[in-house]
């Protein structure tokens, strides 16, 4: 058996299932505990990184140091007279390379850091989309894709901003800070260092406050742009449902009410910004203005020289601007944490249907037996859809399951695939349970045509090939036959390069359930599901697919679930589903004969052909 399934994960990328069993991500501390594993697989990057980061930091810092000393060069009675020769040339040159060293350094920092930062994005967005895949569908069906897609990206963006905003603004800040304010306590009087080591406290102490105030007001602006994406996506999706009832008005009406929300929660996130902006600038300029207050009387009093007062403005100049930006960056930082942190609540979300820890490959033949055994189930406790079903497929044969609508025939078909595990009972394939396997071996080894097609937004050649994407196009062009598609394709303008549109929608529904068999066929599975396989074809297609579809079915086993008795009349075993148990079962003819609830079933829809 082909296992067309199997991929190497790239070696960078750990398993989802690492993060099964992990807590709940709380707390900035704990999400950035989170993102660091990430990073440390490039530590030999980070540290270099890190080395050039504070190379440029000295350099940056001793750039206002030459300059104080080529003004106190300058500031002497017979500088006038011999400039020439008075600035040494040595501090010019100095100067110049300190601030081109500046430039080198940060550059070969952002150069080296730059692999680091996208590798880990690149890491955690991918375990995040395949942890997505390991998840039950119940999980799929009570999420909402179009918020959670939008908390995948802002993620995804939340970890370059936070490793950009960490490294290159707030880090290089910190030791900029440092160095400055120790230079002062150093080298003047401690009231220099008192007013900016003052000034950064209550800095930091003001903008925490109040960001960490305001940062509701974000999340709340946030939640209102999911839901806004939420609901046009999920309209746009639903765009022919939309227009058969003319409802366009109605459903821009909520929208523009999802928009509007987001709209007043952005204004007040907006001016609880401009509070934070303008404080943190009354405090940058306060210290700023006691600060040359200072210098200034030190040079009026002969304690400090004009090179000094050049030095402390400019190391205020340079201080400036990374400060004045210190509240944003520190509000770009919560928000780009707060983003990771529902992106990586998606990786803490456990797995209902998980390989157990033994798990191995299904090993089985080309027809194997399936084998339900006293299986019930449930979706919800109080509300049971299943109930002690027993029956057993033999090896190649073809069973079918009728019933009418919610008895429990479409909840088989994903039992078999293992979307949900069986509230009582087993299901076996080849004697083993299917719990004990791989889901990878076992889904592999199952091949289905669904009643409703849905496609990717893609071409024909594509989603025919996504049943096994090595394949041949002489093979894609020999399951289109059997499928009865091959002429229908080679009509197309394009051909096999078609694009079948959003979800396929440019076809027809039985054109998509045509695709739907080709690349099952072309999969070339030992146990074939089929549900509803052929109700949106026309009575000429149905009976050419049929044909074609027995034919695949010989020497496998097969699961049938049918609407029309017409089309499992030749089945080995029929099981005859009412609310979630089998009533009965045996042949076509001996279902007749026995005048039961399949024989009035049968009556009824020839009846109704009669009548169309």
């Amino acid at each position: 058996m082909r296992d067309h399934a199997r991929r190497a994960a790239p070696s960078s990328v750990p398993p989802a299932s690492a993060f099964s069993g992990a807590q709940p991500v709380r707390g900035d501390w704990q999400t950035v505990s989170r993102l660091l594993p990430y990073l440390w697989a490039w530590r030999g990057r980070v540290l270099f990184a890190l080395a050039c980061l504070v190379a440029a930091k000295l350099a940056n810092v001793g750039v206002p140091l030459v300059l104080k000393a080529v003004v106190d060069a300058l500031d002497t009675p017979e500088a006038a007279a011999r400039a020439a020769i008075a600035v040494p040339v040595a501090l010019i040159v100095g100067y110049g390379l300190l601030r081109l060293s500046v430039s080198l350094f940060t550059e070969l920092r952002e150069l080296v850091f730059s692999r680091v930062t996208h590798e880990a994005n690149r890491t955690i967005v991918l375990q995040v989309f395949r942890h997505l895949f390991d998840m039950s569908l119940r999980f799929h069906l009570d999420r909402q894709m179009g918020g959670m897609t939008r908390d995948i990206e802002r993620g995804s963006q939340g970890v370059s901003s936070l490793i950009s905003y960490t490294l290159y603004s707030i880090l290089p800040t910190v030791i900029e800070v440092s160095l400055v304010i120790g230079y002062l306590f150093w080298h003047y009087e401690s009231s220099f260092g008192f007013i900016a080591l003052s000034a950064l406290v209550v800095y930091v102490i003001y903008t925490i406050r109040v960001t960490e105030w305001r940062t509701h007001f974000r999340r709340e602006m946030n939640e209102q742009d999911s839901r806004a994406s939420t609901r046009a996506i999920d309209a746009l999706i639903n765009y022919e449902t939309v227009k058969y009832f003319g409802n366009e008005r109605f459903e821009a009406e909520r929208y523009d009410a999802e928009l509007r929300k987001r709209m007043r929660a952005a204004v007040r996130s907006q001016a609880s910004l401009s509070l934070l902006n303008f404080g943190q600038a009354t405090i940058i300029a306060v210290a700023v203005s006691l600060l040359m207050w200072r210098a200034v009387a030190g040079v009026m009093s002969g304690e400090m020289t004009l090179g000094d007062l050049v030095l402390v403005n400019a190391f205020m100049i340079q201080l400036y601007i990374p400060l004045n930006f210190l509240g944003v960056l520190y509000r770009e930082i919560k928000q780009a944490l707060t983003d990771m942190e529902r992106m990586f609540r998606l990786l803490t979300e456990k797995r209902e249907v998980a390989d157990a820890p033994d798990a191995r490959a299904l090993a089985v033949g080309r027809g194997p037996e399936i084998r339900f055994e006293r299986v019930g189930f449930h979706y919800d406790a109080a509300r049971p859809i299943l109930h002690d079903i027993d029956f057993v497929i033999a090896p190649g044969t073809t069973t079918a399951v009728v019933g009418a609508s919610g008895a429990g025939k479409s909840t088989l078909a994903r039992l078999m695939f293992r979307f949900y595990d069986v509230s009582a009972g087993r299901i076996l394939v080849d004697g083993q349970d299917i719990r004990a396997v791989t889901q990878e071996s076992l889904r592999s080894a199952i091949g289905i045509v669904p009643q409703d097609t849905v496609l990717f937004n893609d071409t024909i050649r594509y989603n025919i090939a996504y049943g096994h994407p090595e394949a041949s196009r002489e093979a894609i062009e020999q399951v289109t036959r059997a499928a009865q598609l091959h002429d229908f394709i080679e009509a197309l303008p394009q051909g096999y390069d078609s694009p079948v549109g959003e979800r396929g929608l440019k076809l027809s529904g039985g054109e998509k359930q045509r695709v739907a068999i080709a690349r099952t066929l072309l999969k070339n599975p030992p146990v074939l599901l089929l549900d509803e396989a052929t109700s949106a074809l026309d009575t000429r297609n149905e009976q050419a697919i049929q044909q074609a579809l027995r034919a695949a079915a010989a020497g496998r086993t097969a699961l049938v679930i049918a609407h029309r008795l017409s089309t499992i009349v030749d089945a080995d075993q029929i099981l005859v589903l009412e609310a979630g148990r089998i009533v009965e079962r045996g042949t076509h003819d001996a279902l007749l004969e026995a005048g039961g609830v399949y024989a009035r079933m049968w009556a009824a829809q020839a009846a109704g052909e009669l009548a169309a």
